[in-house]
Order: C-alpha cells, then structure tokens, then sequence
C-alpha cells in the first residue's frame, strides 16, 4: 500500500514522463559504475601493452 501511495505521489511531483527518464538515468549510472570497477580489476599489463601498442600505430 505505501509502494502505491509513493508511486502516486512521484507521478504528481514529477509527472508521468519524469520517472522513467529517472529510472535509466540510474540504471545508466549503475552499469558504467559497474564497467569502471571491472576495468580496475584486469592486470595492468594488459593496459599497458595496448596503451605502447596504439602509440606505435599513431607514432605518438
């Protein structure tokens, strides 16, 4: 029942097109927060290595 009642309360704040926009905002956020901590846990070397590769390939 307060699931209902904030539910309402969000549509006539926000109006019905607001919460859905709200809704993939976060989920967005979530999965690049997500793919960040992924990246930190692969071994520096791997970085590395692509980062003396694409010097090479650009002659930087």
């Amino acid at each position: 029942m307060q699931l209902l009642v904030n539910v309402g309360l969000a549509l006539l704040v926000f109006g019905p097109k607001k919460p859905p926009e709200l809704g993939k905002g976060i989920g967005e956020g979530i999965r690049g927060f997500k793919a960040a901590i992924n990246d930190e846990e692969k071994p520096a070397s791997t970085t590395t290595s692509t980062i003396a590769n694409d010097r090479s390939v650009t002659g930087g």
